[in-house]
């Protein structure tokens, strides 16, 4: 296992929602010692005549502004000792945040979701929303609530990071991609797969009871495998199998733990395509409160070994 995380890309239109999105992605440019590119967005839907003379000073006003963001920001980071380059990008948020991303061959992009008290509460439709669905790399969605305190760089640590499976590619390749996380922070992981509720119809055989016990302790097989597989590479790592609805079962895993990110795929069992409505993922996003980093596309190097097999259960 020999890839890493060196290049991170944060997205920021520099409002208090994206503030705790700039605190993440400080703070693990800081310790992982990666590269920070820190990139805003002159959003102009296309169609418009950028010299018109309504649109000229709105663009110019928003470049003045955008550009002291910039600097600022820079400043402060580098006094921290971070790395930092600066974009500036006119159009379409989430097409030219990917486009940078794709540009520079970022490995991670950092992105802000509103908090509850927004005008927009949820994330579907929103410019993270659509990032997550194209993007050319994972992405690290951090939830920022109103009254969130803000931190200084290196004031965030990852310790427990939770990682629910249900045995798809999606999911192994999200598992795998937390691996490298947990090496890099030196943070334990948590695996948990949902068992989800049968739905029986007239025939309450003992079959059924049977058959479900089987189930059950073929997963939990599959589970402890993985969690063999990430021990071996000298991850810390428990493993949990659990009923439930699975949205539900993992909100409240990460309250227990409690946990400090969660890794998910975009695909898989749950129905998920090429959009994120009525998905596991989306339900976990819209909810809690904890950064959740969706892996869409991997970036793993041509050397990565992988820790964890593709097997089907």
């Amino acid at each position: 296992m020999t890839s890493s995380i060196n290049r991170l890309l944060l997205a920021t239109d520099f409002s208090e929602w994206a503030r705790r999105a700039e605190d993440y992605a400080c703070s693990l440019a800081s310790s992982w010692r990666a590269n920070l590119i820190v990139m805003t967005v002159l959003e102009f839907p296309p169609g418009l005549n950028p010299d018109y003379p309504v649109n000229q000073h709105y663009l110019t006003d928003r470049t003045r502004e955008a550009s002291g963001q910039l600097a600022e920001f820079k400043k402060r980071a580098t006094s921290k000792g971070i790395i930092v380059a600066t974009r500036m990008a006119t159009g379409l948020p989430s097409e030219e945040i990917n486009a940078v991303a794709k540009a520079e061959e970022s490995d991670l992009i950092v992105v802000g979701t509103r908090g509850k008290s927004g005008l927009a509460h949820v994330l579907l439709g929103s410019t993270a929303e659509r990032v997550i669905r194209t993007a050319p790399c994972p992405v690290l969605a951090v939830h920022t609530g109103k009254d969130d305190a803000s931190v200084e760089c290196g004031g965030i640590t990852l310790n427990r990071i939770l990682v629910p499976v249900d045995f798809s590619d999606c999911s192994l390749d999200a598992l795998e991609y937390a691996a490298i996380v947990a090496r890099q922070a030196k943070a334990s992981i948590e695996l948990l797969h949902v068992l989800e509720p049968l739905s029986y119809g007239l025939d309450f055989t003992l079959g059924h009871g049977e058959e479900r016990q089987q189930k059950r302790e073929r997963l939990s097989k599959r589970l402890q495998e993985l969690a063999a597989a990430l021990s071996a590479a000298g991850i810390a790592v428990k493993s949990h199998l659990r009923g439930g609805v699975p949205a539900d079962s993992i909100l409240d895993e990460v309250r227990t733990l409690p946990g400090d990110l969660i890794v998910m795929g975009t695909h898989g069992r749950r129905g998920l395509s090429h959009v994120m409505a009525g998905s596991v993922t989306e339900a976990v996003l819209r909810r809690t409160s904890c950064p959740v980093l969706t892996v869409r596309s991997p970036k793993f190097s041509r050397s990565h070994h992988r820790l964890v097999t593709m097997s089907a259960t």
